[in-house]
């Protein structure tokens, strides 16, 4: 899977990644026609009862990468945030776990650091896709030309990918895919560019977040607000139908 996973990444053709936060998304994300699976660390989070940002175990964590993996029968990537304390050994629980890749997250880590701990991952998983994240862009501390250096002492370090989500400008995105020297990654938005636009500056991969899981939680907001009110359930208007979902389980094991 990881060679197959790999090869997705073509700058101007991207792979685009509706990231799952449990089995039924992820199969339902799979059936509908994703060439890969890709976990949303926020989405996986809150279905388990924790917020976002490494406050979640590490076997529970893994454990929801692993049930994913035997789920689909497509690549899968992990978001694994920062890396749950010590991203070497997640990573390798990742690997183990037959997941093709991991995102690992930046924060407000120096560079020097943060090389190191992706040359501890790339050890670990030395056939893992290693997409590198950097939040200077989403903390609103970014500059191009930092950016770009940050990338490649990225690269240098055995990242196969860079991730720079909170970027969605269309010329900036077009210099970065230019200047950094691997397939470039970025976070789409609703109401931002499309699939195409992004594929037209050289993007290779288009990545949702967790904006799905945000939209499935704000159908069980909006149904319990009106039935708790207007006692109707328009809400639920549009839902997949029960034995499909059903039959997505069908055969699967946890």
């Amino acid at each position: 899977m990881t060679e197959e996973f790999r090869s997705l990444h073509v700058p101007g053709r991207p792979l685009v990644l509706v990231n799952a936060w449990d089995v039924a998304s992820a199969r339902i994300a799979e059936q509908a026609g994703a060439r890969a699976v890709a976990t949303t660390s926020a989405g996986v989070a809150w279905s388990l009862g924790a917020p976002d940002g490494d406050a979640l175990g590490r076997d529970d964590a893994i454990g929801l990468v692993g049930r994913v993996a035997r789920a689909v029968g497509v690549p899968v990537t992990a978001d694994i945030e920062s890396g749950y304390g010590s991203p070497d050994e997640t990573v390798r629980a990742v690997a183990a776990t037959g997941a093709a890749g991991v995102n690992l997250e930046d924060g407000d880590r120096g560079v020097d650091e943060q090389v190191k701990l992706l040359a501890a991952a790339r050890a670990a998983g030395p056939g893992l896709f290693l997409n590198a994240r950097m939040d200077a862009y989403l903390r609103g501390t970014g500059e191009l030309d930092e950016v770009v250096a940050r990338a490649e002492a990225y690269v240098a370090a055995g990242a196969d990918g860079i991730f720079v989500p909170g970027m969605v400008d269309l010329a900036t995105v077009k210099e970065l895919a230019a200047r950094i020297p691997a397939p470039l990654n970025v976070m789409a938005v609703s109401g931002g560019p499309s699939v195409a636009e992004f594929a037209a500056v050289g993007v290779a991969r288009v990545s949702l977040g967790s904006a799905v899981a945000q939209a499935a939680y704000a159908v069980v907001e909006r149904a319990t607000v009106e039935a708790l009110t207007s006692g109707t359930y328009a809400a639920v208007d549009g839902a997949l139908d029960y034995g499909r979902l059903n039959n997505l389980m069908t055969g699967y094991s946890a």
